[in-house]
């Protein structure tokens, strides 16, 4: 471990037993101590008797002393968790600071560039640029763990734990960062690690907001800003800029009803309005602030005659105020005339009619406006330079911020069309239907008030066919009424399962013929989005098996866009855990077939995931760099005839592993009793009690199937239980199916798609513990199921390191490997308490209802522990 992390990690952990005895006392610490003990001696040559030792000092713990434990633990993790991301962004600074660069290892834009312009030249490297887009959207998916109030206190720590880094603090100011840290961590440790109640849809759009706040305002100009300086060199800042902004915001928050009752109409309008709040006052401030410091004279610097006819423009429409302001900026043209727009821009937020602007367009003329004028008098510096950046905010997020994408399941739409088939649209509808109906009128409220890119996309989960496509835009017109203008509408196909995936191409084939939707195509040059599911195929097929389906999904798709001459936008919905499709954004970019990115990449961010990637300044920044980065290099022609052959010259390894892995699978969960038997060996029930987000965990009332279950609590409860078997179930058997390890390792060597999938694999099986994992197993009242699972994940850990030629997991993954080695002990111990409290639930009947709240209570916060230790739910 590098010695500044390790010294943060033993300030911050001396800290916390500072904190543990004097609110508890020394016993407390103590018991601490001799768990953690036991359970780092466990990873000895031979440590069954230390993880037994462990198991029985932990039944001698009241429940009172098993919460204390489990808190101590998951607060243990937190400042971990902080003190690496922190040891992140010191590292990012250091070496921008020195090198320029903000990677070492060419995983950036200044790499890509050089790669792109050898390849194509540098006229179609500059054009691929100006086209580029990135779409993260943010979902309210519940997946974040941590309380908002948790997240502040380890925010607050972070900044006092950077306070230590400025070489200058010491002595009085060295003690006082001291105190305030301790101060912090006694607020952590006191404050309570479990909502009280689930958050509404409105809870989580603030959460959101929370990120747009503090990251995503500022740093979306930064990466732009390096972008330019690496294309304009010396001459950045001085001329015109040529990257076009291309990040676009988008958010399912309080929009996305999709198994969400919570989510209403009346919702989406309210998370609409509570946006536009938030980046009409970033705006505002920003437009301000360079109004008052643009305090160039009109001797040097004259403004033009365009900037002129603007002041008279805004003379006329607000006298006073541009008389006062006229005042206190005598003879400074530019200044006057934008702190009118930043007047104008408060009026907007005001609602106050007389002075708002009616769209961010107007806004981004008044901006240009000054931009050239400055130009024309040759104060190049501010025009490219602090203006730029407002320019850029405001093309980047209107006054919209994020681009509200409605979803709803095609089930929801036919029943809803067969009721007002039989009832007519003014006849006594359900209240579902009136919802549906609902939903359409608020998204022409939104688009009439914030602008069309407000709420313009609507996805159709588990679209089967066209139909479920066309009935969207029969629902508007029924909502809205046939002579009315209907709101603009792209409706966009979610492929979920394995059959839709496989029909994909012949629904798009019927899909672009509708009316509604040529009439689109030709409003936007021909563009069009899919979006694929991961979670729900990987929980059809199998983890390998749908890994496969979705590249020739996407293949199919991407050739059939190209034959109709369509601009295609892949949206890929990825959760944060390996079985959802998670694990490094960049890795999975550059392992897509050809013709499926062309410079575009849409992906979802959810839960802690939002945290992690967007938390930070400069780790947000370092996220985009690295995405933007190989959303160019994705459709390099070497990138590409590399995926193409590799996907042609392994189609037979493909074959193989598909029909393996998928026949494990299937006799795992297709296993008579399974959906009953996997509750009972995982905290799955449990997690639909932890109160992270407003979406409820399951679709019934009960568990009878998979298809019962959403995909988050599935993948969430074997995390839980060690096992992550959704990440790496079948593969085992795949590659032993396949034999030839020479075969394997010059596949791994060769094609993307095989060797990011061995790779996602290894990190979810270093994660995972067949010592806990059996403890959990023996829950369940299956052997053979547990066996079954068991086996799988000795095959696999074994065909992994036969296929990378590895002696361990991780082995050149040294700073994921650290991480890991340096939290499986202590996950080990909450995990064992949590063992305790399922054992107690699952097998002892012979529980007052008090006492069984209490074991529920202890179980919802290792939970919460136990997925800050890993640093992934679902």
């Amino acid at each position: 471990m590098p010695d500044e992390l390790r010294a943060d990690v033993r300030l911050l952990g001396g800290m916390l037993g500072q904190i543990l005895t004097e609110s508890v006392g020394e016993d407390l610490l103590d018991d601490v101590e001799r768990l953690r003990s036991l359970t780092i001696a466990a990873y000895d040559e031979d440590g069954s008797a230390s993880i037994e030792a462990a198991e029985a000092l932990i039944e001698t713990f009241s429940l009172e002393r098993a919460e204390q434990v489990a808190r101590a633990f998951t607060c243990y993790f937190h400042l971990v968790n902080l003190a690496e991301e922190h040891h992140r962004v010191r590292i990012l600074r250091r070496r921008e600071a020195d090198t320029g660069a903000v990677s070492a290892v060419n995983d950036d834009v200044q790499s890509a560039v050089a790669r792109l312009r050898d390849e194509v030249g540098a006229e179609e490297t500059a054009r691929r640029i100006r086209a580029l887009e990135f779409r993260p959207v943010l979902t309210a998916h519940p997946t974040e763990a941590r309380r908002r109030a948790v997240a502040a206190a380890i925010r607050r720590i972070t900044e006092l734990l950077a306070e230590r880094d400025v070489q200058a603090i010491g002595g009085i100011t060295l003690a006082d960062n001291h105190r305030r840290l301790l101060g912090q961590i006694d607020t952590l440790w006191r404050t309570a690690p479990l909502r009280s109640s689930k958050p509404s849809p409105l809870d989580e759009v603030r959460t959101a907001m929370n990120v747009f706040d503090q990251t995503l305002f500022e740093t979306f100009p930064v990466v732009y800003r390096r972008f330019d300086d690496l294309l304009n060199g010396e001459d950045a800042g001085l001329v015109e800029p040529r990257v076009a902004p291309f990040v676009r915001l988008g958010t399912w928050i309080g929009a996305d009803r999709d198994g969400n009752p919570n989510v209403t109409a009346a919702i989406t309008k309210q998370a609409a309005a509570i946006a536009n709040e938030h980046v009409l006052v970033a705006l505002e401030r920003v437009v301000a602030e360079l109004g008052r410091s643009l305090t160039h004279d009109g001797d040097s610097t004259p403004g033009s005659a365009e900037l002129t006819a603007l002041w008279r423009t805004q003379t006329r429409m607000a006298e006073e105020l541009t008389r006062e302001i006229a005042v206190r900026s005598p003879n400074e043209p530019h200044r006057r005339v934008l702190l009118v727009v930043a007047e104008r821009v408060s009026a907007t937020r005001r609602r106050d009619a007389d002075l708002a602007y009616r769209t961010s367009d107007e806004l981004l003329a008044d901006l240009l406006v000054v931009q050239r004028s400055l130009v024309e008098a040759r104060a190049t510096r501010v025009a490219y330079g602090d203006l730029q950046q407002v320019i850029w905010q405001v093309q980047t997020f209107g006054f919209h911020l994020a681009e509200h994408e409605v979803r709803q399941h095609s089930q929801v739409h036919r029943e809803t069309l067969a009721e007002i088939a039989e009832h007519g649209v003014d006849g006594p509808l359900s209240e579902r239907a009136v919802e549906v109906l609902d939903t359409f009128r608020a998204i022409a409220f939104v688009q009439d008030r914030y602008g069309v890119p407000a709420a313009r996309r609507y996805i159709v989960s588990f679209t089967t066919s066209a139909e479920d496509l066309g009935n969207v835009y029969e629902l508007a017109r029924h909502a809205l009424g046939e002579d009315a203008d209907l709101p603009v509408l792209d409706v966009i196909p979610l492929f979920e399962t394995f059959a839709d995936l496989e029909a994909s191409v012949d629904v798009l084939e019927e899909y672009i013929t509708q009316p509604e939707v040529v009439e689109r195509l030709a409003a936007t040059e021909r563009r069009l989005e899919v979006m694929l599911g991961y979670s729900d195929s990987s929980k059809d097929v199998g983890p390998v098996s749908a890994t496969l389906a979705l590249y020739d999904a996407q293949q199919r798709i991407a050739d059939w866009a190209q034959r109709n001459n369509i601009t295609l936008t892949l949206f890929h919905g990825r959760g944060g855990a390996l079985g959802r499709g998670g694990g490094p954004a960049n890795r999975a970019i550059l392992a897509q077939p050809p013709h499926s990115v062309d410079g575009r990449f849409k992906l979802t961010e959810q839960g802690e995931v939002i945290a992690a990637r967007y938390g930070d300044p400069a780790i947000a920044a370092r996220h985009i760099d690295q995405v933007a980065a190989a959303t160019l290099l994705a459709s390099a022609p070497s990138n590409e005839q590399r995926n193409s052959e590799a996907a042609e010259a392994f189609a037979g390894i493909a074959a193989v592993m598909d029909t393996a892995s998928r026949k494990r699978f299937f006799d795992l969960v297709h296993s008579p009793g399974f959906p009953a038997w996997f509750a009972q060996v995982t905290p799955q029930e449990e997690v639909g009690l932890l109160p992270l987000g407003s979406r409820p965990a399951k679709r019934g009332l009960s568990i009878n199937s998979l298809d019962d279950l959403r995909a988050i609590p599935w993948v969430f409860a074997w995390s839980q239980a060690r096992i992550n078997l959704t990440g790496w179930f079948g593969l085992g058997t795949a590659l032993a199916a396949v034999g030839d390890v020479d075969e394997l390792r010059r596949a791994y060597e060769s094609w993307p798609l095989f060797s990011t999938m061995i790779d996602n694999v290894e990190m979810s099986l270093a994660k995972t513990d067949e010592r806990i994992a059996a403890r959990y197993l023996a829950l369940g009242d299956r052997e053979d199921l547990a066996a079954l699972v068991l086996e799988e994940m000795a095959l696999t850990k074994e065909w992994v390191l036969r296929t990378t030629g590895k002696d361990r997991m991780l082995a050149n993954m040294r700073v994921l490997g650290r991480a890991v080695q340096m939290r499986s002990p202590y996950v080990d111990a909450l995990s064992l308490i949590q063992v305790r409290a399922l054992r107690s639930l699952r097998l002892d009947d012979n529980r007052s209802e008090e006492e069984i709240a209490r074991i529920k209570r202890l179980l919802l916060i290792t939970l919460n522990g136990v997925a800050a230790g890993l640093q992934n739910t679902g």
